[in-house]
């Protein structure tokens, strides 16, 4: 049986934007213990330290974890790097709808961590609401048994904040595959104002945002959603990225059509190599919660860049046991800023997002981490 009694108790931290609330030295400890434990069970993972100029012997003694070489999240998608926890562990899915998906584990402790750090995060904002039955509306798949996509997944698990009253998915099964029910989301947004009970809307926006669409070329009345209302968002909008308009635009058209205050309405980042939430302060703004560590990186050599400068969105986390995603690289573009420079009241620093870098980058280091972490 494995130990991670420093990872468990940054994982536990009640407050998750406090910084002051950390005990001193506990991030540092955190990571060097779960940094060690991929080292001596996950195979290939010190050889891909040495590669990069570390030893196992350096990681107690590391306070700028940005040194700490991560794995490109497209790596994920060529092969699993699993430890021992991660062997019959729960496996997850990346949503993309063409090519190669990720495919994740999460061992018990894993998930139980990332799934605590959301209640925190919801428990800041004040959306546990345990008294006020709520009717949700999932733009995400119709579960069925062989579904294991990590963002139905979350979906599903953020209906446990507010009891369901009622629960309408967008992407319904259609005997093997799952459609877009535009109609369907209509006539559930008509039918909740009517009941007057508050609506929480999670999932992919490309599909609110056709449904809004939908409402005004059919010439759908305008909709006044229960107060207590909500909508979050998360997945990105896929192959959809076309039509993508900017998030400001859709949370108004939110407001004028369903009537939810543009203040309730927050865009979510993660991702199922990474499922620590980062989610919008009421200022709109992707805030670093105290269980994680954001650097930017330069596409060409992967150095750390300061703030106000565009750059790879680069985490690093030690809530992971089942797999060494504790430190890796992103392909989307992103640029980090001081907490102070938000305005919400929070202190934590906070990313602007830019959209997906060039894939060639993300290939090439992808392959280079082949190479070097081997055939597991």
């Amino acid at each position: 049986m494995f130990h991670f009694p420093h990872s468990d108790a940054l994982c536990a931290l009640t407050r998750p934007y406090c910084s002051g609330a950390v005990p001193t030295a506990l991030f540092d400890q955190a990571m060097a213990e779960i940094s060690r434990f991929h080292c001596e069970h996950t195979p290939g993972y010190e050889h891909w330290l040495n590669a990069n100029g570390l030893t196992a012997a350096d990681l107690d003694s590391l306070d700028d974890w940005s040194q700490l070489p991560p794995i490109f999240a497209s790596f994920f998608k060529q092969q699993q790097l699993l430890s021992p926890t991660g062997t019959d562990a729960l496996e997850l899915t990346s949503s993309g709808t063409s090519g190669q998906k990720s495919r994740m584990r999460y061992d018990k402790r894993s998930l139980e961590a990332a799934q605590f750090m959301v209640e925190r995060i919801f428990h800041h904002y004040g959306w546990d609401n345990p008294q006020a039955p709520c009717n949700y509306l999932l733009l995400s798949y119709e579960p069925e048994a062989s579904l294991r996509l990590g963002t139905s997944f979350t979906d599903q698990f953020l209906c446990r904040f507010a009891p369901v009253n009622r629960v309408v998915h967008a992407l319904r099964r259609t005997g093997g595959s799952h459609e877009f029910d535009g109609f369907g989301v209509i006539t559930a947004l008509q039918s909740f104002a009517e009941e007057g009970l508050p609506v929480r809307i999670f999932g992919f926006p490309a599909f609110l945002w056709q449904t809004l669409q939908r409402m005004r070329a059919t010439g759908v009345p305008d909709l006044q959603l229960a107060e207590g209302s909500m909508a979050l968002f998360g997945g990105g909008w896929k192959t959809h990225a076309a039509q993508e308009i900017p998030r400001q635009q859709l949370y108004e058209r939110i407001h004028e059509q369903l009537g939810i205050e543009p203040s309730r309405c927050r865009d979510g980042y993660g991702a199922v190599e990474h499922p620590v939430p980062y989610l919008e302060c009421a200022h709109h703004h992707f805030h670093v919660p105290v269980y994680s560590k954001v650097f930017v990186r330069h596409p060409s050599d992967f150095t750390v860049l300061s703030y106000g400068h565009q750059g790879l969105l680069s985490f690093v986390s030690p809530y992971i046991s089942s797999s060494p995603a504790h430190a890796v690289v992103m392909s989307d573009l992103a640029t980090l800023h001081p907490g102070a420079s938000c305005g919400c009241g929070l202190s934590a620093d906070w990313f602007e997002l830019h959209g997906r870098a060039a894939t060639t980058a993300g290939r090439s280091c992808a392959m280079a981490a082949s190479e070097l972490l081997g055939a597991l």
